[in-house]
């Protein structure tokens, strides 16, 4: 497989001001361009969009492991390492988890570390990480 190219992908807020203050500054993304009505952050090597819409609803789930999963939901998948890491800095900042960082799968295949938290205009994200990354797509 090649390597993988940034994706782009723009999700609805709310609150312009508010999610810029969320995702700059209380998760620590890059800010780039922007106008009064979107603004670009580097998310993890990616382009996410935030875009002002005052239509959002976002109160979806489906039960995964007797938790209620967000649905829509987005995130990336993490370095084990990483993972840890920015979880540890979102407990520190006192993020309101969906579902805690816990992992699945333990001592299977497919094991990985996951969590849920959502944004101020209530967009779901999740970051996970496998404990053997060739294993994402195992089955």
């Amino acid at each position: 497989m090649n390597k993988l190219s940034p994706f782009h992908l723009a999700i609805p807020v709310s609150n312009l001001e508010k999610n810029r203050i969320f995702y700059k500054d209380i998760l620590e993304f890059e800010e780039g361009r922007s106008s009064d009505h979107w603004v670009d952050f580097n998310f993890f090597g990616h382009q996410l969009v935030i875009h002002l819409d005052d239509n959002i609803k976002n109160e979806n789930s489906n039960p995964v492991d007797g938790k209620n999963v967000p649905i829509p939901h987005f995130g990336v998948v993490l370095e084990w390492k990483v993972f840890q890491e920015f979880a540890e800095k979102l407990k520190k900042r006192k993020i309101e988890f969906v579902i805690e960082p816990y992992v699945r799968f333990r001592g299977l295949t497919g094991e990985q570390i996951t969590m849920f938290f959502k944004d101020p205009s209530g967009n779901a994200l999740e970051f996970k990480s496998f404990k053997d990354p060739s294993q994402i797509f195992a089955n």
